[in-house]
């Protein structure tokens, strides 16, 4: 049960207590962006006898929601109000926009635009909803998964339950052992911003017959998106950004699944990435001039050509990873390698300013992060590598830290350096990177007195995450 003004950290909030609240309380005015209550809107009388709506505004199911919403925080929407204050906000609005959903009345609010970079140097275009709605998809999102995921691919791996990035790249794997070794390599041209709303919403009516439910989906894929503080329409697409995204993507592409699979094809597909694999050149020719077909025919989506083709298997690139020679061995890609090194120099740069502590911290959720990822390949010898250039890199910043010669010379003391050794370090004009390579600085800096500081070690976590390279 909420207090009057939940706390930030007191999140958790009764759905039943919202619904049994006087209905008849007065609601401010929505903001500009916000999801206005839709009260002069008749109710849709045209229900189906499938009662989805009911099971998505039901008091288990939204708390549910709400639980994977607020851990997964994120920025406002155009609304500005933020996940904290998100509680306090739906207490005496809640009544009403239930009402709303069941009624087939609800409007989304238009999503923030939001671009981030993507590695080939364009940018992605995300959608941020307000929390509102992000809590709304995550609930329709929980009763559909279960409707339309059984029926999915075996070879669709993206955003689904207890399926990964992994399982990808390990049938990938298989399939170059079995003997396929030449492969279509197409990529669909913003896929996400290029969805039909028509031949999408199709496919979610196969198995979605509660009416107001297709409505909301259709509202949802309509609502625009704002720029600057203007909305803008979305007549195609389906932001990124917002719960529901990644299962509307893989509903209209389970078509496409589908095909391939009834023609008796090797694929494997993550979201809108995808490759097909055949034994010969010529066999991938002939695939990769029918799958074009079906995709821009029958799905109406758009391949791009540039970065589409046929190729052999052997140094093939698919989710990061790449895969050589006939046994299709799991290898980072270079230019992940290099995105790493970026990274890592970004936050181990010597004129940040940032304390040292502070700095090792950010850099082991990334190492974290990067090495869960990337734990497939088999080379030790990679990540001992990596290893080696971070710790002369850390080394560096503490050297740079440490600025002036006496203190320097204290400290390379106090490590246990030789006085001699220590004055001559620390009277040096070397540039931080030049001396980190010295004998006497890696002798009063070892691995271990790295470690104890808080630098975790590649070689370390790759050895922990060995279960994860067990090809099935």
């Amino acid at each position: 049960m909420l207090s009057d003004r939940p706390t930030p950290q007191q999140l958790t909030f009764d759905f039943d207590d919202f619904i049994e609240a006087d209905d008849a309380a007065p609601v401010q005015e929505p903001q500009r962006g916000q999801s206005a209550p839709a009260n002069m809107e008749q109710p849709s009388l045209d229900h189906s006898s499938d009662p989805l709506m009911e099971k998505i505004v039901d008091t288990a199911s939204m708390e549910r929601a709400w639980k994977n919403v607020r851990r997964n925080a994120g920025a406002p929407g155009p609304d500005g109000i933020s996940v904290d204050e998100f509680p306090e906000w739906l207490r005496p609005r809640w009544p009403t926009i239930r009402q709303q959903l069941l009624d087939g009345t609800y409007r989304p609010a238009a999503a923030r635009r939001k671009s981030i970079p993507k590695p080939d140097g364009g940018e992605r275009q995300l959608g941020i909803p307000n929390v509102l709605d992000r809590l709304i998809q995550q609930a329709i999102l929980q009763i559909l998964t279960p409707i339309f995921d059984p029926s999915f691919s075996e070879s669709s791996f993206g955003f689904r339950p207890k399926r990964s990035a992994h399982g990808a790249i390990k049938q990938i794997q298989r399939t170059i052992r079995e003997g396929y070794r030449h492969c279509v390599d197409m990529d669909l041209s913003k896929f996400f911003d290029r969805v039909q709303h028509d031949v999408l919403l199709v496919r979610v009516a196969r198995k979605v017959h509660d009416k107001r439910l297709l409505k909301l989906i259709g509202r949802y894929l309509r609502a625009g998106i704002m720029v600057e503080g203007i909305v803008q329409p979305s007549p195609e697409g389906t932001m990124q950004g917002g719960p529901l995204s990644p299962l509307l993507a893989n509903i209209l592409l389970d078509d496409f699944d589908k095909e391939l699979e009834q023609r008796g094809l090797r694929f494997v597909r993550y979201a809108d990435d995808f490759m097909v694999f055949v034994r010969t050149p010529a066999a991938a020719q002939r695939v990769f001039i029918s799958v074009e077909r079906y995709l821009t025919r029958k799905l109406k989506l758009v391949v791009n050509q540039r970065k589409s083709g046929v190729c052999s298997t052997n140094g093939v690139e698919f989710l990061g990873y790449q895969f050589h020679g006939f046994g299709g061995q799991i290898r980072v890609s270079e230019k992940n390698v290099l995105k790493f090194q970026r990274r890592a120099k970004e936050i181990t740069r010597r004129n940040r300013g940032v304390a040292m502590s502070a700095r090792l911290t950010e850099l082991g959720q990334y190492i974290r992060g990067w090495t869960a990822y990337f734990c497939l390949d088999q080379r030790k010898t990679l990540f001992h590598e990596l290893d080696k250039w971070l710790r002369r890199r850390v080394r560096a910043c503490y050297w740079k830290w440490w600025r002036l010669p006496k203190t320097k010379i204290r400290k390379l003391l106090s490590l246990g350096v030789r006085k001699d050794e220590a004055i001559s370090h620390g009277c040096s004009r070397k540039g931080p990177w030049r001396m980190s390579g010295s004998r006497a600085i890696q002798m009063g800096m070892p691995i271990k007195w790295l470690k104890a500081r808080g630098l975790l070690s590649l070689e370390d976590l790759w050895t922990r995450f060995a279960p994860k390279r067990r090809i099935a």
